[in-house]
């Protein structure tokens, strides 16, 4: 079952901002990260099998304080909301390349050392 959590961490700066997205991401079984709340200070995470205090201990140890704010079930979109969200995107073009599967000998020019101009030869 995926889980949503918000983690509230002391993030000042842009490094430690970065940090604790790397820290998160970096977890087994975390979908998506990112921030929120005013001063981009919470983090949401959504994942499968991902447990909350792990992550939270994890968090106090590289970067700074965290508090974990909520864990719940994702909210799953009804499948009106997702044809819609599907139609809305317009189709990107795919494009395709393949290497020539020609295996072609190699070719060698051999040249007599009677014909050459070259001294060194």
């Amino acid at each position: 079952m995926k889980q949503k959590m918000l983690i509230k961490v002391n993030m000042n700066t842009d490094k430690s901002r970065s940090k604790a997205l790397k820290t998160v991401v970096g977890l087994y079984g975390v979908e998506s990260a990112a921030l929120q709340g005013n001063e981009k200070d919470q983090l949401e995470i959504v994942g499968e099998g991902v447990d909350s205090v792990v992550l939270t201990r994890l968090l106090r140890k590289y970067v700074g304080y965290a508090d974990l704010i909520s864990v719940g079930p994702v909210p799953e979109k009804k499948p009106a909301e997702v044809v819609a969200a599907m139609q809305a995107t317009p189709e990107m073009p795919v494009w395709v390349y393949q290497y020539p599967t020609i295996n072609q000998p190699y070719v060698y020019d051999v040249r007599d050392s009677t014909d050459s101009n070259c001294s060194i030869m």
